[in-house]
Protein backbone atom coordinates (compact mmCIF):
# COMPACT_ATOMS: atom_id res chain seq x y z
CA UNK A 1 0.00 0.00 0.00
CA UNK A 2 1.42 3.78 -0.79
CA UNK A 3 -0.06 7.02 1.16
CA UNK A 4 0.84 9.20 -1.70
CA UNK A 5 1.19 12.50 0.38
CA UNK A 6 1.29 16.19 -0.63
CA UNK A 7 1.83 19.21 1.75
CA UNK A 8 2.19 22.93 1.46
CA UNK A 9 3.82 24.63 4.25
CA UNK A 10 4.30 28.29 5.75
CA UNK A 11 7.47 28.32 4.43
CA UNK A 12 10.17 29.74 7.12
CA UNK A 13 13.40 28.28 8.60
CA UNK A 14 14.97 24.77 8.25
CA UNK A 15 12.41 22.09 10.71
CA UNK A 16 10.43 25.65 11.96
CA UNK A 17 7.80 25.56 9.00
CA UNK A 18 4.02 24.69 9.76
CA UNK A 19 1.76 22.82 7.57
CA UNK A 20 -1.09 24.61 6.11
CA UNK A 21 -2.61 22.21 3.97
CA UNK A 22 -2.23 18.10 3.56
CA UNK A 23 -3.71 15.59 1.20
CA UNK A 24 -3.11 12.25 1.37
CA UNK A 25 -4.69 8.99 -1.03
CA UNK A 26 -3.65 5.89 -0.13
CA UNK A 27 -3.31 3.63 -3.08
CA UNK A 28 -3.12 -0.02 -3.45
CA UNK A 29 -1.13 0.40 -7.35
CA UNK A 30 -4.36 -0.02 -8.72
CA UNK A 31 -7.10 2.37 -7.25
CA UNK A 32 -7.41 5.05 -4.38
CA UNK A 33 -8.97 3.06 -1.36
CA UNK A 34 -8.42 6.08 1.21
CA UNK A 35 -7.96 9.92 0.96
CA UNK A 36 -7.78 12.74 3.90
CA UNK A 37 -7.67 16.06 2.60
CA UNK A 38 -7.86 19.28 4.71
CA UNK A 39 -6.42 22.50 5.77
CA UNK A 40 -4.02 23.19 8.65
CA UNK A 41 -3.93 25.65 11.19
CA UNK A 42 -0.21 26.23 11.54
CA UNK A 43 -0.18 28.42 14.82
CA UNK A 44 2.45 30.68 13.11
CA UNK A 45 2.79 33.19 10.63
CA UNK A 46 2.73 32.09 6.49
CA UNK A 47 5.58 33.60 4.36
CA UNK A 48 4.68 36.19 1.48
CA UNK A 49 5.69 34.25 -1.11
CA UNK A 50 4.25 31.75 0.03
CA UNK A 51 0.87 33.11 0.02
CA UNK A 52 0.94 34.46 -3.01
CA UNK A 53 2.09 31.03 -4.81
CA UNK A 54 -0.59 29.07 -2.66
CA UNK A 55 -3.32 31.14 -2.30
CA UNK A 56 -3.45 30.05 1.50
CA UNK A 57 -3.55 32.82 3.94
CA UNK A 58 -3.79 32.98 7.63
CA UNK A 59 -7.65 34.67 7.38
CA UNK A 60 -8.58 30.95 5.84
CA UNK A 61 -7.07 28.86 8.26
CA UNK A 62 -8.26 30.38 11.40
CA UNK A 63 -11.48 27.56 11.57
CA UNK A 64 -9.22 24.52 10.13
CA UNK A 65 -8.06 22.06 12.65
CA UNK A 66 -4.89 22.06 14.47
CA UNK A 67 -2.26 19.82 13.84
CA UNK A 68 -2.48 17.84 17.38
CA UNK A 69 -6.22 17.42 15.94
CA UNK A 70 -5.60 15.19 12.95
CA UNK A 71 -2.07 13.70 13.51
CA UNK A 72 -4.43 9.95 14.78
CA UNK A 73 -6.12 10.23 11.16
CA UNK A 74 -2.60 10.40 9.68
CA UNK A 75 -1.00 7.89 11.34
CA UNK A 76 -4.20 5.47 10.47
CA UNK A 77 -4.73 6.40 6.70
CA UNK A 78 -0.40 5.90 6.25
CA UNK A 79 -0.31 3.09 8.57
CA UNK A 80 1.75 -0.05 6.42
CA UNK A 81 2.16 2.18 3.55
CA UNK A 82 5.11 3.78 1.91
CA UNK A 83 5.27 7.76 1.92
CA UNK A 84 4.63 8.18 -1.81
CA UNK A 85 5.75 12.47 -2.74
CA UNK A 86 7.15 14.02 -5.24
CA UNK A 87 9.87 15.15 -3.15
CA UNK A 88 9.72 12.84 -0.38
CA UNK A 89 12.41 14.12 1.77
CA UNK A 90 10.48 17.21 1.79
CA UNK A 91 7.10 16.36 2.99
CA UNK A 92 8.33 13.33 5.12
CA UNK A 93 10.64 16.00 7.14
CA UNK A 94 7.70 17.93 7.26
CA UNK A 95 5.76 15.05 8.66
CA UNK A 96 8.52 13.94 11.26
CA UNK A 97 8.56 17.77 12.49
CA UNK A 98 4.73 17.86 13.23
CA UNK A 99 5.37 14.68 15.22
CA UNK A 100 8.40 15.53 17.06
CA UNK A 101 6.42 18.31 18.54
CA UNK A 102 4.06 16.04 20.15
CA UNK A 103 6.54 13.84 21.61
CA UNK A 104 6.04 10.94 18.60
CA UNK A 105 8.19 9.50 16.65
CA UNK A 106 6.68 8.92 13.27
CA UNK A 107 8.55 6.44 10.93
CA UNK A 108 7.86 5.82 7.37
CA UNK A 109 9.29 4.07 4.55
CA UNK A 110 9.82 6.55 1.62
CA UNK A 111 9.65 6.61 -2.37
CA UNK A 112 10.01 9.86 -4.03
CA UNK A 113 8.82 10.12 -7.59
CA UNK A 114 11.76 12.78 -8.64
CA UNK A 115 14.11 10.02 -8.68
CA UNK A 116 11.68 7.26 -9.66
CA UNK A 117 10.86 9.71 -12.94
CA UNK A 118 14.63 10.73 -13.48
CA UNK A 119 15.64 6.81 -13.72
CA UNK A 120 12.54 5.99 -15.83
CA UNK A 121 11.97 8.89 -17.85
CA UNK A 122 15.33 10.09 -18.29
CA UNK A 123 14.12 11.92 -21.73
CA UNK A 124 12.29 14.48 -19.84
CA UNK A 125 12.74 18.10 -20.00
CA UNK A 126 12.50 18.70 -16.53
CA UNK A 127 10.92 16.53 -13.47
CA UNK A 128 9.41 19.33 -11.29
CA UNK A 129 5.58 17.86 -11.11
CA UNK A 130 3.98 20.48 -13.16
CA UNK A 131 7.02 20.48 -16.36
CA UNK A 132 6.43 16.33 -16.32
CA UNK A 133 2.55 15.99 -16.06
CA UNK A 134 2.22 18.31 -18.98
CA UNK A 135 5.28 16.41 -20.85
CA UNK A 136 3.05 12.80 -19.92
CA UNK A 137 -0.68 14.59 -20.36
CA UNK A 138 -1.65 14.23 -16.98
CA UNK A 139 -4.09 16.55 -16.34
CA UNK A 140 -3.23 19.35 -13.48
CA UNK A 141 -5.50 21.41 -11.18
CA UNK A 142 -4.92 23.47 -8.48
CA UNK A 143 -1.64 23.89 -8.68
CA UNK A 144 0.68 24.65 -5.64
CA UNK A 145 -2.51 23.02 -3.72
CA UNK A 146 -2.13 20.18 -1.96
CA UNK A 147 -4.98 17.78 -3.43
CA UNK A 148 -4.36 19.18 -6.45
CA UNK A 149 -0.82 18.09 -6.75
CA UNK A 150 -1.46 14.80 -4.64
CA UNK A 151 -4.22 13.76 -7.48
CA UNK A 152 -0.93 14.15 -10.36
CA UNK A 153 1.01 12.19 -7.95
CA UNK A 154 -1.32 9.84 -8.15
CA UNK A 155 -1.59 9.68 -11.80
CA UNK A 156 2.60 10.04 -12.32
CA UNK A 157 2.75 7.27 -9.67
CA UNK A 158 0.76 4.85 -11.44
CA UNK A 159 2.39 5.78 -15.06
CA UNK A 160 5.96 4.97 -13.34
CA UNK A 161 4.72 1.47 -11.70
CA UNK A 162 3.77 0.76 -15.04
CA UNK A 163 6.91 1.40 -16.42
CA UNK A 164 9.19 -0.37 -14.45
CA UNK A 165 7.76 -3.67 -15.23
CA UNK A 166 10.13 -5.85 -13.03
CA UNK A 167 9.80 -3.24 -10.04
CA UNK A 168 14.04 -3.48 -9.27
CA UNK A 169 14.25 0.82 -10.00
CA UNK A 170 11.19 1.18 -7.41
CA UNK A 171 13.15 -1.34 -4.78
CA UNK A 172 16.50 0.60 -5.64
CA UNK A 173 14.67 3.77 -4.54
CA UNK A 174 13.06 3.37 -1.21
CA UNK A 175 14.51 5.04 1.75
CA UNK A 176 14.29 3.53 5.11
CA UNK A 177 13.31 5.48 7.92
CA UNK A 178 15.83 3.71 9.91
CA UNK A 179 18.88 4.81 8.16
CA UNK A 180 17.55 8.26 7.64
CA UNK A 181 19.80 10.89 9.15
CA UNK A 182 19.76 13.68 7.07
CA UNK A 183 17.49 15.66 9.28
CA UNK A 184 20.35 15.67 11.79
CA UNK A 185 22.56 16.16 10.35
CA UNK A 186 21.72 19.39 8.16
CA UNK A 187 20.00 20.67 12.09
CA UNK A 188 23.47 19.98 13.49
CA UNK A 189 24.91 22.11 10.78
CA UNK A 190 22.72 25.24 11.01
CA UNK A 191 23.59 25.10 14.52
CA UNK A 192 27.24 26.17 14.12
CA UNK A 193 26.31 28.13 11.23
CA UNK A 194 27.67 31.79 12.64
CA UNK A 195 25.35 34.88 12.12
CA UNK A 196 28.02 37.19 10.40
CA UNK A 197 28.28 38.68 7.07
CA UNK A 198 30.91 36.58 4.61
CA UNK A 199 30.86 33.65 1.85
CA UNK A 200 30.90 30.23 2.98
CA UNK A 201 31.73 26.47 1.48
CA UNK A 202 29.87 23.47 2.17
CA UNK A 203 32.19 20.59 1.60
CA UNK A 204 31.41 16.55 1.18
CA UNK A 205 33.16 13.97 3.50
CA UNK A 206 36.19 14.34 1.40
CA UNK A 207 36.31 17.76 2.22
CA UNK A 208 35.59 18.83 -1.73
CA UNK A 209 33.86 22.46 -1.73
CA UNK A 210 30.81 21.21 -3.40
CA UNK A 211 29.21 24.78 -3.33
CA UNK A 212 30.10 28.30 -2.33
CA UNK A 213 27.57 30.99 -1.08
CA UNK A 214 27.57 34.50 0.52
CA UNK A 215 25.01 37.05 2.47
CA UNK A 216 24.74 38.81 5.34
CA UNK A 217 24.04 36.59 7.42
CA UNK A 218 25.84 33.39 6.83
CA UNK A 219 23.94 31.20 9.33
CA UNK A 220 20.43 32.03 7.37
CA UNK A 221 22.34 31.48 3.65
CA UNK A 222 23.00 27.91 4.32
CA UNK A 223 19.45 27.51 5.72
CA UNK A 224 17.74 28.55 2.79
CA UNK A 225 19.98 26.11 1.06
CA UNK A 226 18.71 23.20 3.47
CA UNK A 227 15.06 24.31 2.80
CA UNK A 228 15.20 24.70 -0.82
CA UNK A 229 13.92 21.68 -2.47
CA UNK A 230 15.05 21.55 -5.89
CA UNK A 231 17.36 18.33 -6.88
CA UNK A 232 19.95 20.49 -6.99
CA UNK A 233 19.47 21.62 -3.33
CA UNK A 234 18.88 17.74 -2.40
CA UNK A 235 21.85 16.98 -4.06
CA UNK A 236 23.81 19.26 -1.44
CA UNK A 237 21.77 18.38 1.62
CA UNK A 238 22.88 14.50 0.94
CA UNK A 239 26.31 15.11 0.25
CA UNK A 240 27.40 17.73 2.50
CA UNK A 241 29.02 16.74 5.42
CA UNK A 242 30.17 20.12 6.71
CA UNK A 243 31.10 24.10 6.41
CA UNK A 244 33.76 26.41 6.33
CA UNK A 245 33.46 30.11 6.20
CA UNK A 246 35.20 33.42 6.34
CA UNK A 247 33.72 36.51 7.54
CA UNK A 248 34.06 39.68 5.62
CA UNK A 249 32.35 42.48 7.62
CA UNK A 250 31.19 44.32 4.70
CA UNK A 251 29.03 43.86 1.47
CA UNK A 252 32.05 44.93 -0.78
CA UNK A 253 34.24 42.80 0.14
CA UNK A 254 31.55 39.43 0.69
CA UNK A 255 31.35 40.03 -3.15
CA UNK A 256 34.47 40.84 -4.08
CA UNK A 257 35.93 37.21 -2.80
CA UNK A 258 32.86 35.80 -3.86
CA UNK A 259 32.70 36.06 -7.51
CA UNK A 260 36.90 36.12 -8.03
CA UNK A 261 36.76 32.92 -5.66
CA UNK A 262 34.04 31.36 -7.57
CA UNK A 263 36.01 31.46 -11.05
CA UNK A 264 38.91 29.83 -9.36
CA UNK A 265 37.33 27.06 -7.20
CA UNK A 266 34.56 26.57 -9.37
CA UNK A 267 32.12 23.99 -7.32
CA UNK A 268 30.09 21.51 -8.44
CA UNK A 269 26.78 22.70 -7.84
CA UNK A 270 26.80 26.23 -8.15
CA UNK A 271 24.73 27.56 -10.94
CA UNK A 272 26.84 29.34 -13.85
CA UNK A 273 25.22 32.55 -14.92
CA UNK A 274 26.24 33.84 -18.27
CA UNK A 275 29.07 36.65 -18.00
CA UNK A 276 28.22 40.16 -18.76
CA UNK A 277 30.76 42.56 -20.52
CA UNK A 278 33.34 43.68 -18.51
CA UNK A 279 34.56 46.65 -19.53
CA UNK A 280 38.14 47.84 -18.52
CA UNK A 281 37.13 51.40 -17.86
CA UNK A 282 39.72 53.34 -15.01
CA UNK A 283 38.76 54.31 -11.61
CA UNK A 284 38.33 58.00 -11.17
CA UNK A 285 41.25 57.82 -9.14
CA UNK A 286 44.14 54.85 -10.15
CA UNK A 287 46.15 55.06 -6.64
CA UNK A 288 44.15 54.05 -3.44
CA UNK A 289 43.21 52.56 -0.27
CA UNK A 290 38.74 51.48 -0.13
CA UNK A 291 38.58 51.67 3.78
CA UNK A 292 35.23 49.86 5.21
CA UNK A 293 34.38 48.23 8.10
CA UNK A 294 36.04 45.05 9.23
CA UNK A 295 35.25 41.52 10.80
CA UNK A 296 34.80 43.33 14.18
CA UNK A 297 34.07 46.20 15.53
CA UNK A 298 37.62 47.88 15.61
CA UNK A 299 39.03 46.36 12.43
CA UNK A 300 39.33 47.57 9.37
CA UNK A 301 38.92 45.94 5.74
CA UNK A 302 41.06 47.61 3.06
CA UNK A 303 41.28 47.02 -0.74
CA UNK A 304 44.33 48.38 -2.32
CA UNK A 305 44.18 49.56 -5.92
CA UNK A 306 47.42 50.51 -7.87
CA UNK A 307 47.78 51.96 -11.45
CA UNK A 308 44.08 50.87 -11.80
CA UNK A 309 44.27 47.36 -10.78
CA UNK A 310 43.05 45.94 -7.77
CA UNK A 311 46.10 44.56 -6.14
CA UNK A 312 44.17 43.10 -3.35
CA UNK A 313 42.45 43.49 -0.02
CA UNK A 314 42.69 42.50 4.10
CA UNK A 315 41.97 43.90 7.20
CA UNK A 316 44.09 45.75 9.79
CA UNK A 317 43.85 47.70 12.95
CA UNK A 318 46.08 50.61 11.85
CA UNK A 319 45.18 53.93 11.38
CA UNK A 320 45.64 53.92 7.97
CA UNK A 321 47.44 56.59 6.29
CA UNK A 322 50.29 57.36 3.29
CA UNK A 323 53.23 56.28 4.92
CA UNK A 324 51.48 53.22 5.98
CA UNK A 325 51.30 52.24 2.82
CA UNK A 326 54.22 48.91 2.64
CA UNK A 327 52.75 48.16 5.77
CA UNK A 328 49.32 47.66 3.99
CA UNK A 329 51.26 45.91 0.95
CA UNK A 330 52.26 43.25 3.27
CA UNK A 331 49.01 42.14 4.51
CA UNK A 332 47.00 42.20 1.76
CA UNK A 333 45.82 39.00 -0.39
CA UNK A 334 46.71 39.21 -3.81
CA UNK A 335 43.56 39.23 -6.28
CA UNK A 336 44.54 37.43 -9.69
CA UNK A 337 41.55 38.20 -11.76
CA UNK A 338 42.03 41.86 -11.71
CA UNK A 339 39.66 42.96 -14.54
CA UNK A 340 36.80 41.08 -12.79
CA UNK A 341 37.74 42.40 -9.11
CA UNK A 342 37.67 46.72 -11.02
CA UNK A 343 34.62 45.38 -12.05
CA UNK A 344 32.99 44.72 -9.02
CA UNK A 345 34.10 47.42 -7.54
CA UNK A 346 33.25 49.78 -9.88
CA UNK A 347 29.86 48.78 -9.93
CA UNK A 348 29.22 48.80 -6.05
CA UNK A 349 30.82 52.07 -5.75
CA UNK A 350 28.37 53.51 -8.65
CA UNK A 351 25.13 52.45 -6.51
CA UNK A 352 27.08 52.85 -2.55
CA UNK A 353 30.01 54.52 -0.64
CA UNK A 354 32.88 52.45 1.48
CA UNK A 355 33.36 54.17 4.95
CA UNK A 356 36.63 55.98 3.49
CA UNK A 357 39.09 56.41 0.81
CA UNK A 358 43.06 57.51 0.94
CA UNK A 359 44.24 58.37 -2.33
CA UNK A 360 47.74 58.69 -2.84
Amino acid sequence: MYAIVDIETTGGKFNEEGITEIAIHKFDGHTVVDQFITLVNPEREIQEFVVKLTGINSKMLVNAPKFHEIAKRIIEITKDCFIVAHNANFDYRILKTEYKRLGYNYLRDTICTVALSKKLIPEAPSHSLGKLCKTLGIPMTDRHRANGDALATVQLFKLLLEKDTDKRILQQNVTYFDSRTITEKLNSLIDKAPEVSGVFYLHNGDGKILFMGRGKNIKKEINKIFIKTSSRAQKIQEKVTNFTYEATGNELLTRLKYYTELDVLNPKYNLRKPKKNISNINFQHGNMVLIDQGRTIEENSVILIENDQVTGYGFTNLALQENKLDILKNIITPIENKLMAKNIIKNYLNRNKVHEIIRF
